[in-house]
């Protein structure tokens, strides 16, 4: 069996596929430039349920958890999720337009979902990620990279959406990523 790779829609071969309808094209054939690294947990804190499937797939049921009432509403994707043992899912195609950053700006630019990637890590701002997300988020960055020449930065929520947003949080270890995707580059948010 040959590496993962990513098809001409945007799949990804190595993750198991559930597609979100909370998506829509890219504008003006804009291509990704920009990886954005977030964190999620449903319930907030806990770990391996199905909760974060359900709310990218519009099944959140509001009575399950009494956070749940708060965010039912909501229709928000990612293009990815990766939970805490390294399983990869895949609810948008990279050449689509997830709903995963909200207000944002990078580098002058306004919409960073226009033109970016959204991975999501089964985490809170204040545990440590585990050592099989880290392998898993390098190797998908990788494949990324190598499907997308344009993509060239990396950034957390809290780059994108400063005051706003805190994820990926303080005990993600940027020093993972340094210098193991050839080409892709955090730098720090420019207004």
């Amino acid at each position: 069996m040959g590496a993962a790779a990513v098809d001409a829609e945007g799949w990804f071969s190595g993750a198991r596929r559930i597609p979100s309808p909370n998506c829509d094209d890219r504008p003006g054939g804009e291509v990704p430039s920009l990886l954005v690294v977030h964190n999620i947990s449903l319930p907030p804190g806990e770990f391996g349920g199905e909760g974060v499937v359900e709310l990218f797939t519009n099944r959140l049921d509001p009575g399950a958890h009494p956070y749940y009432a708060t965010i039912g509403e909501l229709r928000v994707s990612a293009h990815f999720f990766i939970r805490r043992d390294g399983e990869l899912l895949q609810f948008v195609p990279c050449g689509r337009r997830a709903w995963h950053a909200g207000v944002s700006s990078w580098s002058g630019r306004e919409r960073c979902n226009d033109f970016s990637i959204g991975v999501e890590l089964e985490g809170t701002d204040d545990r440590p990620y585990t050592e099989a997300q880290y392998a898993r988020l390098i190797d998908l960055a990788r494949a990324l990279r190598a499907a997308y020449p344009t993509l060239a930065g990396v950034a957390g929520h809290s780059d994108i959406a400063p005051g706003r947003k805190t994820d990926p949080g303080p005990r993600f270890d940027w020093a993972r990523l340094d210098g193991a995707v050839p080409g892709l580059k955090r730098e720090a948010p420019k207004p």
